[in-house]
């Protein structure tokens, strides 16, 4: 079964400082990992003329939990949590689990 990575990444002070870091700098570092099948991202609209709580998901899949775990220890994987502090400084929740499908 699939196993997921999802970062919800809070509203930053900058959001201009931040696209530019996450884009060119943290999501190749990200996608270099082992054994990621896919890497999607989304910037959340806001809802009701609300600014929602979160400036960007991310959602990172592998194969199997062995696989994510094998990644996030990789030097690409320990290279990518070091990256956070670079441009996520209002902090991110970052959730895993098995993934499967609805629809």
């Amino acid at each position: 079964m699939a196993f997921q990575l999802i970062v919800l990444y809070n509203q930053p002070d900058s959001a201009a400082a931040f696209d530019k870091h996450y884009d060119e700098t943290h999501a190749p570092l990200a996608a270099r990992m082992p054994g990621l099948r896919s890497y999607t991202t989304m910037r959340p609209a806001a809802a009701g003329g609300e600014q929602p709580p979160y400036h960007l998901v991310a959602v990172l899949t592998f194969d199997d939990q062995q696989a994510f775990e094998a990644a996030a220890a990789s030097e690409e994987g320990q290279a990518a949590v070091a990256d956070l502090a670079n441009f996520a400084g209002k902090g991110a929740t970052l959730l895993t689990g098995p993934a499967g499908a609805v629809v």
